[in-house]
């Protein structure tokens, strides 16, 4: 009669499924605050059929976080607006880190692969460890010369 549904807990946090009235008691301010930060550009709600807000578990913790930023710190709305975005950034830089790191190891890991593989084993093609400050002098050779 009823299907199971998966979903990851990101996916359920990023649900907008709460009314503004809820979501306002859960961040723990007036629902027309809500609507100010609303129209401010710091929360961006989703939209039922009927044309009302939705928010999410996300966006209740964001909310409660710029309520800290407002009430407890003393920062105005401009700035919580620009912490927020740096925040994002922040986050956004650290995810990709973490992808290019994973990168870096798989290529790593692929030629250590192929230093098995190769004609002189036991020959370094990429050191990880300190470069040799070594001169090599390539001389050409002369005719005869083995």
């Amino acid at each position: 009669m009823y299907e199971e549904i998966s979903i990851s807990m990101e996916q359920a946090s990023d649900a907008k499924v709460l009314i503004i009235s809820v979501a306002a008691k859960l961040a723990g301010m007036h629902p027309q605050t809500l609507r100010q930060y609303d129209r401010l550009g710091l929360v961006q709600p989703g939209r039922a059929g009927g044309g009302g807000r939705r928010y999410s578990v996300r966006d209740v913790a964001l909310l409660r976080e710029v309520q800290k930023l407002s009430q407890e710190e003393g920062v105005n709305l401009a700035g919580i607006k620009r912490i927020i975005g740096l925040e994002q950034l922040a986050g956004d830089l650290q995810e990709r880190t973490a992808e290019l790191q994973a990168q870096l190891e798989a290529a790593y890991q692929r030629i250590a692969e192929l230093e098995t593989l190769a004609a002189y084993p036991g020959r370094d093609l990429v050191r990880r460890e300190r470069p040799s400050t070594a001169l090599v002098v390539w001389r050409p050779r002369r005719p005869g010369e083995n």
